[in-house]
């Protein structure tokens, strides 16, 4: 099975940080709504509280000062990533930012490939990086944790599974890693 990912939310849980660096931002607003605007996207997130350029500047100081050791990942993804045959992921962060953490955790090996922004495609959900992914490795599956990382998928005719979303549109659904042994009796 070759398996195209997400990182931000799909491979490691990185909301609660970000979630952390807007409320700092924006004090009294719950972290459940701004939780809820960063699913949809950071961007979507950045214009639905009416950022400040300055305001936007000071939230991307404070995710610099994480490190990789406060980024975790998901319970039992790894066994996930140890069962394909090949993996790949796609991600709108910098390639700095991906590999200090794969490095971190000693999963570089895990990837065939790694599309970051920094590779000059289209961001999701246009399907430029995806169609590129598809047409060298042939994938089956491409999980993700918000609509926009499945939407290209489904214009390619890759199955789609969403993970700890329930939105409507993806073929499958994950809430934790442990159940993907089972859900794989249905997939291809």
């Amino acid at each position: 099975m070759n398996i195209l990912w997400d990182f931000d939310g799909t491979l490691f849980d990185t909301y609660p940080i970000y979630t952390n660096s807007f409320k700092q931002i924006l004090g009294n607003i719950p972290e459940k709504v701004i939780y809820q605007q960063l699913k949809i996207s950071y961007t979507h997130a950045v214009n639905y509280f009416q950022l400040t350029e300055e305001q936007t500047k000071r939230i991307k100081e404070i995710e610099n000062e994480v490190t990789p050791e406060d980024i975790r990942p998901f319970p039992d993804v790894e066994k996930v990533l140890q069962f394909a045959n090949l993996n790949v992921i796609m991600t709108h962060n910098t390639r700095k930012e991906v590999e200090n953490i794969l490095t971190h955790y000693q999963w570089g090996h895990y990837f065939k490939e790694i599309v970051t922004i920094d590779n000059g495609f289209p961001r999701k959900p246009h399907p430029a990086s995806y169609k590129y992914l598809h047409q060298k490795y042939d994938l089956d599956l491409i999980i993700g944790d918000r609509e926009l990382d499945i939407l290209a998928g489904k214009k390619l005719n890759i199955k789609t599974c969403l993970f700890q979303n329930n939105q409507a549109g993806a073929d499958y659904y994950l809430s934790h890693y442990k159940d993907f042994f089972q859900l794989m009796q249905y997939i291809k």
